[in-house]
């Protein structure tokens, strides 16, 4: 897809796309792309989304930033991440910036073996924006992560599926993406949404504050299953 550095179209009635390109700077386009997916998202207009990512900042990446576009920014991938439908990432070489940061908000993560997931580096030190903070939550490797935070050391796609920041990582993306496709592509909705924030909130919250909201989720299961058997 050619374009801005993240555009969103309809690949069919059910599939909603984004590319976003890491190398290009951070922009009001690529955040209006990213939000344009969103309101179609939230809109019904698609069973899922495959994000299409590539690409690191060069040394130059914060220059051109500002404090107002990275808030808005952090808070469209965290809109992104929440979305009531399935999200899928293909990842193809080096992977940094913003491609890095919405890659690690999709809830399955297909990569080619020369995908590698880079922090960006300043000429003073790594980038801290919330790609760090879903880096060190989503992997038990804090001696990898470790590096990668304090030194920029990139993560190569072997090692990023090994620390389980990726899914799968293989020669043939195409073919994975189908079959993800197929997997996902009725698990949509407010119940999938509710199911991630399970997902989120277990590694933090007490079984005694979790329980509440778990059995809420079993209680609308429940009553969705009862009201589908044929009287």
């Amino acid at each position: 897809m050619t374009g801005g550095p993240a555009q969103a179209s309809g690949q069919d009635a059910e599939e909603l796309v984004l590319r976003v390109d890491g190398a290009r700077p951070l922009s009001a386009g690529t955040l209006a792309d990213l939000a344009a997916l969103c309101d179609r998202a939230e809109d019904g207009d698609g069973d899922h989304v495959v994000v299409h990512v590539s690409g690191s900042p060069g040394q130059t990446w914060p220059h051109d930033l500002t404090i107002a576009l990275v808030t808005k920014w952090e808070r469209e991938v965290r809109r992104f991440e929440r979305l009531p439908v399935s999200t899928i990432a293909v990842a193809d070489g080096d992977c940094g910036g913003p491609a890095l940061d919405v890659l690690l908000a999709t809830d399955y993560r297909i990569a080619t073996p020369g995908t590698r997931l880079v922090l960006p580096v300043s000429s003073a030190a790594v980038w801290p924006g919330m790609a760090l903070y879903r880096l060190v939550r989503q992997t038990t490797n804090s001696a990898a992560i470790r590096r990668a935070v304090l030194f920029g050391t990139p993560t190569p796609a072997a090692d990023g599926l090994a620390q389980h920041l990726l899914d799968e990582v293989t020669d043939d993306p195409a073919t994975a993406l189908a079959a993800t496709r197929a997997r996902t592509r009725y698990l949509s909705g407010r119940e999938l949404a509710v199911r991630r924030q399970l997902l989120h909130d277990a590694a933090a919250v007490s079984f005694e504050d979790a329980l509440g909201t778990h059995l809420a989720a079993c209680d609308r299961t429940l009553r969705r299953v009862t009201a589908e058997v044929p009287s």
